[in-house]
């Protein structure tokens, strides 16, 4: 096995089919090649270098691919210096040693004390590998792998951490109360959706509420204006604005919660490997009545101030409204920890159940691997 780091138009082309090659189309969701070529180029927000390499068997086949990253406000959250790597398959337990024995190198020559992934680039973004639910399909931002992969891992001395769920939930599955104005007023709160002539603005106060919602957990790290920049570039052209819910505090106007849930275009996504060019993209403009079936809950968050005022749930029965009256037929979501159960319960009171388990792995930096 040999490692190359991607430097030409030739092997970046490798790193961003591999997936389409290994795994079944209709299963696995790649990752967006724009957002693949700006790590390449140094053009993400990530703040650190994004380094991606692939692995080669002895006939010279691409049989593995991974980045090779760090990122100091992880260490400062752990308190431990981790080597990351992340967007990671590969198509057997050899070349897998090979990456793992790669990132031991790499890790030890930087100070690090242990190797933590897969995360694409943080943990609050695209992580994991799934633990169970092989066979239901992967979707945007979420992992897909067959069920070989965790044992993988598990062999070569890593050990699940982060561990969480995606969610399903069947709309109508529950009969659901549509919240009246009065419920509004009583929490002190007042209802606003997304506006597409108007995301500029949103997105900074939605920047708020994440970052002091969800700081407390083991996992996150603050996402700087220019990575929600980033995260959320398009969220005006997949918007349906009915499924945006904002809450604000009635006394001062000010974002007290949020929900954002976007058409599921996975399936668009998956056609097109990954490709959404310009020409790809008006295709899906001018389709995008087929994706407004089933939706994504991206993120959901309250300022931790007005937590325990039952907000979100008026904000998750609402949700659960309009969805119905927009037609959806299924909402996914991307991955809650095991240790929030209050943002599960936001799920399984309607209906929901767990779609894929999902974990990180870690491993401590082995001396002396070559």
């Amino acid at each position: 096995m040999r490692i190359e780091t991607v430097s030409d138009t030739r092997a970046l082309r490798e790193f961003v089919d591999l997936p389409n090659r290994l795994w079944p189309r209709e299963l696995a969701v790649p990752l967006l090649e724009s957002t693949i070529r700006s790590w390449h180029r140094g053009t993400s927000p990530h703040p650190e270098p994004v380094r991606l390499v692939l692995v080669h068997d002895d006939d010279g086949r691409v049989v593995g691919r991974s980045t090779v990253h760090t990122d100091a406000r992880l260490d400062a959250k752990f308190g431990v210096a981790s080597q990351l790597f992340g967007a990671t398959d590969f198509a057997s337990a050899e070349a897998a040693s090979a990456l793992f024995a790669h990132l031991d190198e790499v890790g030890r020559s930087a100070g690090k004390q242990q190797i933590l992934g897969p995360v694409s680039l943080l943990p609050n973004q695209s992580a994991g590998v799934i633990t169970s639910g092989f066979a239901e399909r992967g979707f945007v931002d979420s992992a897909w792998n067959p069920d070989w992969v965790p044992e993988v891992y598990e062999a070569a001395g890593f050990t699940r951490t982060q561990e969480a769920q995606t969610w399903s939930v069947e709309v109508g599955a529950v009969p659901v109360v549509e919240p009246d104005a009065r419920e509004f007023a009583a929490a002190g709160i007042r209802l606003e959706y997304g506006d597409k002539s108007k995301t500029e603005t949103l997105i900074p106060e939605l920047l708020g509420v994440l970052n002091a919602a969800f700081e407390q957990l083991p996992y996150y790290t603050r996402i700087t204006p220019a990575e929600m920049a980033a995260a959320t570039d398009g969220l005006s052209f997949l918007l349906d604005e009915r499924l945006l819910l904002l809450a604000r505090d009635d006394a001062t106007g000010e974002a007290a919660a949020f929900i954002l849930v976007l058409p599921d275009i996975s399936p668009f996504v998956q056609k097109v490997g990954g490709r959404l060019t310009a020409l790809r993209q008006l295709e899906l403009l001018l389709t995008r009545g087929r994706y407004r079936r089933e939706a994504i809950l991206i993120i959901q968050g309250t300022e931790p101030a007005r937590q325990g005022r039952g907000i979100l749930t008026l904000l998750s029965r609402q949700l659960q409204a309009n969805l119905a009256v927009g037609g959806y037929q299924r909402l996914r979501t991307t991955t809650v920890g095991l240790e929030n159960q209050g943002s599960a319960r936001q799920f399984s009171r309607f209906g929901g159940t767990p779609l894929h388990g999902s974990t990180l792995y870690r491993r401590p930096i082995i001396e002396g691997s070559a």
